[in-house]
């Protein structure tokens, strides 16, 4: 799969330090949120370049919980740019990018729910 390069803007808006500002509770309720959503309806899990590419079967209830995660991502997580795409079969991506270091992260997040467990790199 291929990757798009970031435009400047957005590569001068995320943050060196990669860390998450969530706490306790908080950080929880959004891993299990997210381990649930890829659990029903997780397609694939992609690593790219700049980031990670997951995919999710296309229904407006899975759309609705994808736009509120990655909403939360985009404030607790700003050191990674957090977007919900479609990929050319109709299905809903999350495409998260970053730099350097964020890369790394990502690579090593979303690996508990079911389909994700097994790696797919392209």
């Amino acid at each position: 799969m291929s990757t798009q390069s970031m435009d400047p803007a957005a590569e001068s808006e995320l943050s060196e330090l990669v860390a998450c500002t969530l706490i306790d509770t908080d950080l929880k309720t959004q891993q299990e949120r997210w381990i649930d959503l890829g659990e029903n309806f997780g397609l694939g899990r992609y690593e790219t370049d700049d980031g990670l590419r997951l995919t999710f079967r296309d229904h407006p209830a899975v759309e609705a919980e994808l736009r509120a995660l990655v909403a939360v991502e985009n404030e607790c997580c700003s050191w990674a740019s957090w977007r919900i795409e479609r990929d050319g079969g109709g299905a809903l991506v999350m495409a998260a990018r970053s730099q350097d270091n964020g890369i790394a992260a990502l690579h090593g997040m979303f690996t508990n729910a079911a389909p994700w467990s097994r790696r797919q790199d392209t």
